[in-house]
């Protein structure tokens, strides 16, 4: 069973001191989240697993210069993003759209007895959805992934990001206003 541990309760003194089940409790709050948004940005699934070990590793050798525990959360994925961002930058087609068909790992539809075509239309709908999200510059991406998928209020995705919160506020404008302009293109 799943316990799931409030932000104030998450043991980040106690890892900062070495505790190993800190680290434990801290992987197992962690490593879902982290690894749902970077998998998104990154689009393969053996990478994402990747860059959120490193996280880790990166998190275990540098907590020591984290300041206020309570942000451990945002300080964690501004790593995974750092890291995100070095993938991108050692990749030649970084920028390169992934077909709907090399996708996989979508999110199964929730429903206590799924209708099969309303389960084939959603992931038919999912997969647009995807398609069109990797049209987007990694940039707008990452903050549309961050602000939807993760929950996070701007300010601490641009502690993340590593920018100005009005920066974020712009990325997020113009990464919608793009995605619906590419969705109503894609509208028959």
């Amino acid at each position: 069973m799943l316990t799931v541990v409030e932000p104030e309760q998450l043991p980040v003194a106690q890892a900062k001191a070495g505790d190993a089940g800190a680290w434990d409790a801290l992987f197992r709050r962690y490593q879902l989240p982290l690894y749902a948004y970077v998998r998104e940005l990154v689009r393969n699934e053996q990478t994402a697993l990747d860059i959120v070990q490193e996280t880790f590793i990166n998190a275990t050798r540098h907590v020591g210069r984290l300041a206020d525990n309570e942000r451990f959360g945002s300080w964690l994925f501004s790593i995974a993003h750092q890291k995100v961002v070095q993938h991108w930058r050692r990749q030649p087609q970084r920028d390169r759209v992934v077909p709907a068909e090399e996708q996989t790992g979508l999110a199964e539809p929730e429903s206590a007895e799924p209708n099969p075509s309303e389960q084939l239309i959603a992931r038919e709908q999912e997969a647009e959805l995807w398609a069109i999200l990797e049209q987007l510059p990694p940039a707008h991406k990452a903050v549309l992934l961050l602000h939807y998928l993760e929950d996070f209020p701007l300010e601490t995705i641009a502690e993340i990001t590593a920018t100005e919160p009005g920066t974020v506020k712009s990325r997020l404008h113009y990464a919608r206003k793009s995605l619906r302009k590419l969705m109503e293109e894609k509208q028959p």
